[in-house]
């Protein structure tokens, strides 16, 4: 009999504390391969900090986490490579085309993709031809998201993290990229995004977490149908805080 898979991602009764108050407080999630999982919450109720100890930035005074099996508090750098952050700001050298800040951070990664990898990582993003050899100082939010996306896409990891990765883009962007998020899903990525976008969550997660005071107080299932009117008037003024 053959054991079923476990979750790519794991936190368990997690607690982080900064300077001596708990931020995350008893936080407990597992997000599939080939899952998003949003979670919601307003300003303070822990959605960065949670992001924080993935990443292995904050340490945690209980409670276990997993990236691909990996425990971040004890091999960061394991984790790390099992994993690709988008922040809610991308950051690329503003002097080097999209191409070049690449072929630079695959470099660090200890990875050389050839030049037509690249350019099936952006035409699968849908960064246009003409903008890849231009300076990222000319770029859009969107644009830049989608540099980070290829550079994950090239990395061939199993789990991504996304903070706010929908804010100030527009409504035509904010489509493309959840259409992008859904691709990935399929190819069995475990994408967790935290988000206050209760309408953009509902449109490609398949589970949302509600996150208050550091642990959540209601989770859905996204595939049961969803009133989004009712979560609203729920959650709305705390997430939009």
């Amino acid at each position: 009999m053959h054991e079923a898979p476990k979750p790519k991602l794991i936190i368990e009764k997690l607690r982080v504390e900064r300077g001596g108050r708990p931020i995350v407080d008893g936080l407990s999630l597992h997000v599939e391969t080939g899952e998003i999982y949003a979670l919601l919450g307003g300003n303070g109720a822990g959605k960065s900090t949670t992001l924080a100890a993935l990443l292995g930035f904050l340490p945690a005074s209980a409670g276990t986490m997993r990236i691909a099996g990996i425990d971040p508090a004890h091999d960061v750098d394991g984790a790390r490579r099992q994993l690709a952050y988008l922040p809610e700001n991308v950051a690329l050298y503003e002097t080097l085309t999209a191409r070049e800040n690449v072929d630079y951070f695959m470099a660090l990664a200890g990875e050389r993709p050839n030049p037509a990898a690249i350019d099936q990582a952006f035409d699968r993003v849908g960064l246009q031809a003409e903008a890849r050899d231009r300076r990222a100082g000319s770029y859009s939010k969107g644009m830049r998201q989608k540099v980070a996306i290829a550079l994950a896409l090239l990395r061939d990891v199993p789990v991504l993290l996304l903070d706010e990765p929908t804010s100030g883009l527009d409504p035509r962007a904010v489509a493309d990229f959840n259409a992008l998020l859904r691709d990935l899903k399929r190819e069995g990525r475990a994408i967790l995004m935290v988000t206050h976008d209760l309408l953009g969550a509902v449109d490609c997660a398949d589970r949302i977490g509600f996150l208050e005071a550091g642990r959540i107080v209601e989770e859905i299932v996204v595939a049961g149908g969803v009133d989004v009117l009712a979560l609203h008037r729920r959650y709305g003024e705390a997430v939009a805080a």
